[in-house]
C-alpha cells in the first residue's frame, strides 16, 4: 500500500505561511506536521508526498529518494497533509480503520480515502495542483468522522500551539544537561530542563521550567541573563540573547535567534527577532527578519475577538489573542508596530512612520496602505539570496524558480 500525504484544495487558506513550503511544513508545537507524519510511520510505512508543482523540485533536491508527485502501488492511502498527527492518526496510517473504497470526511475535509490507482480523478502521470479531497469523496462511501484536529485557518498553528506544546513536552527526553552550563546560571526544576550536548548556558541566565519544561537543542547557544520559562522548545543551533524573556509556549526553530518579550508564538527556522520588542500569538516564518523596537500587539482594547484580513477578504477568528502571521523573507523596518492580527506575505519589505495595514500583500514595499509599491521580483530573489548566503545556505536553481512563481502569483 502506498501512502500519499496530499494537498488539498483548502491549502491556500493557510497562505501566505505556506506559500514557500508544503503545507505539512507548518508547525505548532514543537514539531511541524511533517515530521509528526514521519516519526508516526517510522518502520511501518514509507510515506510518499502530493506537493504543489512550483514546490515539488525544491522538495525533491532537499529530500533525495522521497517519492514525490509519483504513483508507486495501484492500492492507496490518501491522507490529507493538514492533519495534526497523533495516535489514531499513526493507527490509520498504519493501514487499520480505513476499508477500501471509504473516505473519511470531517467538517467538509477529506482527511483519509482508501482507493485503487485507477479511482484517482485524473489520468496519466502528473499530478494535479491540488487534490480536490470532497469531489474525490463524493464518489466513495463517505464516512463522517470527528475529533482529529486539522489545520484549516491560516491562524490554527497559533491557535493550537498551547495544548501541542503540552503534549510535547511530555514526550521530550528531559531532565539531561549534557551541554555546557556556567555556574552562576540558574536552572529551576532541572528534571524538567534538557541541555543537549554541545549546547552552552551562559553566565547569569535563568531557566524557569516550575510551569513547564526547557528543551535546549545541541549547539544552541543562550547568551548571558537570558530568562527562559514555562514551556519553551529550543531546537539546534539557535541563539537566545542577552537578556531575552522567552516564555509561555514559544517554539524557535533551528538557526533562529530569538531576543526582546517572546511568549505563545512560533519562529521557524532562520527567523529573527534578536532586538528588544513584544512578539505574541505569532508566527514568524524562515527568513524573516523584525527589526529593533518592533512590537505586535495581540490583544484588543476591548478584548473582543480578533479579526483577520487576508488576500480572500475579513476572517473572524474567534481566538482572544492573535499577533502576526508573517510569511517567508518579509522583513520591517525598527520601530514597526503591528495591530492585532496582522497578516503580512511572503517576501515584503515593511516600513514607513504609522501602522502597516492590517494584511501586507506578497511582495509589498512599504507598509501595504494605499500607494505603496511592488517588491520587484528581481531586487526580493537578489536579497533573499544575500540573506540566506549569510547563514551559509545557498540559493539553489529550484528554491529561485519556487520564489519567482509565488512573485508572479502575487502580480
Amino acid at each position: 500500500m502506498q501512502v500519499i500525504i496530499f494537498e488539498d484544495e483548502k491549502t491556500p487558506r493557510l497562505s501566505p505561511l505556506c506559500d514557500l513550503k508544503p503545507v505539512c511544513d507548518l508547525v505548532t508545537g514543537c514539531h511541524s506536521l511533517r515530521a509528526r507524519f514521519i516519526a508516526a510511520a517510522a518502520g511501518k510505512r514509507e510515506l510518499t508526498w502530493h506537493l504543489r508543482r512550483h514546490i515539488a523540485p525544491w522538495f525533491r533536491e532537499n529530500h533525495p529518494g522521497a517519492v514525490v508527485n509519483d504513483l508507486v502501488d495501484d492500492d492507496l492511502l490518501l491522507v490529507n497533509a493538514r492533519l495534526v498527527c497523533d495516535g489514531e492518526v499513526a493507527r490509520l496510517l498504519a493501514g487499520a480503520g480505513v476499508g477500501a473504497g471509504e473516505a473519511l470526511v470531517q467538517n467538509g475535509s477529506l482527511l483519509f480515502a482508501r482507493i485503487g490507482a485507477g479511482q484517482l480523478p485524473f489520468s496519466g502521470a502528473e499530478f494535479p495542483e491540488l487534490f480536490d479531497g470532497m469531489a474525490l469523496a463524493s464518489s466513495l462511501k463517505r464516512v463522517e468522522v470527528s475529533g482529529f484536529r486539522v489545520l484549516d485557518n491560516l491562524w490554527d498553528p497559533v491557535a493550537l500551539h498551547p495544548a501541542m506544546m503540552r503534549e510535547d513536552g511530555a514526550a521530550l527526553a528531559l531532565g539531561r544537561i549534557d551541554g555546557e552550563v556556567h555556574p552562576s546560571a540558574i536552572l529551576v526544576r532541572p528534571e524538567a530542563i534538557t541541555v543537549e550536548k554541545g549546547a552552552e548556558v551562559k553566565a547569569g541566565a535563568v531557566l524557569d521550567a516550575s510551569d513547564g519544561f526547557i528543551y535546549i537543542g545541541a549547539g544552541a547557544v543562550v547568551e548571558p541573563v537570558a530568562l527562559l520559562m514555562e514551556k519553551v522548545f529550543v531546537a539546534p543551533g539557535v541563539r537566545v540573547k542577552s537578556g531575552a524573556r522567552i516564555y509561555s509556549n514559544v517554539f524557535v526553530g533551528g538557526g533562529a535567534k530569538a531576543g526582546g518579550e517572546i511568549e505563545d508564538s512560533i519562529m521557524e527556522p532562520f527567523s529573527n527577532k534578536q532586538h528588544d520588542g513584544f512578539l505574541g500569538h505569532s508566527y514568524i516564518s524562515s527568513w524573516c527578519n523584525l527589526g529593533a523596537g518592533t512590537d505586535t500587539s495581540d490583544l484588543k482594547n476591548n478584548y473582543s475577538q480578533v479579526s483577520i484580513e487576508t488576500a480572500h477578504g475579513k476572517m473572524a477568528t474567534g481566538q482572544q489573542f492573535l499577533g502576526l502571521l508573517m510569511g517567508e523573507h518579509s522583513k520591517c523596518s525598527i520601530g514597526t508596530r503591528f495591530n492585532t492580527g496582522t497578516v503580512v506575505g511572503t517576501s515584503s519589505n515593511i516600513f514607513g512612520n504609522g501602522m502597516p495595514a492590517k494584511y501586507v500583500p506578497s511582495f509589498s514595499w512599504g507598509d501595504g496602505n494605499s500607494g505603496n509599491g511592488e517588491y520587484q521580483a528581481d531586487k526580493a530573489v537578489e536579497t533573499a539570496r544575500r540573506v540566506m548566503a549569510r547563514r551559509k545556505v545557498e540559493m539553489s536553481a529550484a528554491y529561485e524558480a519556487m520564489l519567482r512563481t509565488v512573485a508572479g502569483e502575487s502580480e
